[in-house]
């Protein structure tokens, strides 16, 4: 069995972590297991899961500039007590040159730089991720994107492969009766619900969101903005939204293990954010056979099913509140083969990432 170090910041429910546990639930675990190098001191939220599922968690270091002499002691004292591995897979984007430096420097054969976004998130390690950013060549010798758009940004010219954010299509799959419960439970009978899943951050632009919906409510008085996610921006938004008398209106499902179920309950999916790579919650989405508005900032590789259209963020919130209105459209009843076809069933996508990592693993 080959174990496999995932380098991630920390396994809480987002985009790439739930990526990565599509595929560790679909991989056969007695070929390829996995283990996690997490950048957080505190659990996530798949940590029990993935004990469940034979893997470990390891809490390095957090990745400040001052912390670094001591991460870098930290990791070769890692690999000294933890020879096993031969491949670290890096999911941090430009900030995966540091695992993947220890890596190199502690002789492991196989380090993999996986590109998850378009750009660089801009706070104030942005100095440091530009520097990761030009020197990640120097420590990768295997990259892969989820798409053509992050791969590009992240790696120019050079070679990379494309690993899919695959899902599990029955999971997601449209059911009237699920549908019917959820909209019971969440109170939302009657209601024209337009959903989000997303982290409450600046990227996901769920504050913009809040405008086009207000200006959906001048059509539609039964809206109903569901908001699924957690993040630094919650109580921005929670202010936007009681400042705008919208406190019924606009609800908040926080850190939610069942978004599965709640894609049911919605009736369209909104998603304006400011870049993006790939986001799994747009597979997801379309794979449930919503109607599905996303921006043109995200890559338009995301364009998988019939039922997608993609709006210009240019365009100001009135604007996009007629694209949505005007296009509110049945479930795409083929979303399921479409995304199939397209690369996006985890059963199938885990065995060529399991013959992948077998490949691989014969590097020396």
């Amino acid at each position: 069995m080959i174990r496999v170090l995932q380098s991630v910041n920390i396994m809480d429910r987002a985009g790439l972590e739930t990526m990565l546990m599509n595929y560790y639930r679909n991989i056969d675990r007695d070929v390829i297991q996995f283990d996690f190098l997490t950048h957080r001191p505190v659990e996530g939220a798949y940590d029990d899961e993935i004990k469940s599922l034979g893997g470990r968690v390891f809490h390095a270091p957090r990745l400040y500039p001052q912390n670094l002499p001591s991460y870098y002691s930290y990791m070769k004292a890692f690999y000294k007590d933890h020879p096993e591995y031969t491949i670290v897979h890096s999911h941090i984007d430009s900030m995966s040159y540091f695992p993947l430096k220890a890596a190199k420097d502690n002789h492991i054969p196989v380090r993999i730089a996986h590109s998850h976004s378009s750009k660089l998130d801009r706070d104030l390690k942005l100095p440091i991720k530009y520097y990761a950013l030009n020197n990640i060549h120097k420590v990768a010798n295997v990259n892969c994107a989820c798409g053509d758009l992050a791969g590009h940004f992240m790696f120019k010219n050079d070679p990379y492969t494309v690993i899919h954010n695959a899902i599990d299509l029955d999971r997601f799959t449209y059911n009237s009766t699920v549908r019917d419960n959820q909209r019971t439970k969440l109170g939302l009978h009657g209601k024209f619900v337009i959903g989000h899943v997303g982290r409450y951050c600046y990227i996901k632009n769920q504050l913009f969101l809040i405008d086009i919906f207000t200006e959906v409510l001048k059509k539609k008085e039964d809206a109903v903005l569901v908001l699924v996610g957690k993040g630094p921006d919650e109580q921005k938004i929670r202010e936007k939204a009681k400042s705008l008398g919208l406190e019924d209106k606009v609800r908040l499902l926080i850190d939610r293990s069942d978004v599965d179920l709640l894609y049911q309950a919605f009736d369209v999916f909104v998603m304006p954010s400011l870049f993006e790579g790939l986001p799994v919650v747009g597979v997801e989405a379309q794979a449930n056979g919503l109607p599905y508005f996303v921006s043109d900032k995200v890559s338009d590789e995301v364009l998988l099913a019939s039922n997608v259209r993609q709006v210009a963020l240019g365009k100001n919130a009135v604007e996009w509140a007629k694209e949505i209105i005007g296009n509110v459209n049945e479930r795409n009843v083929s979303a399921i083969e479409e995304l199939r076809n397209a690369g996006y069933d985890v059963s199938i996508e885990a065995k060529k990432l399991q013959d992948w990592y077998l490949k691989l693993s014969e590097r020396k």
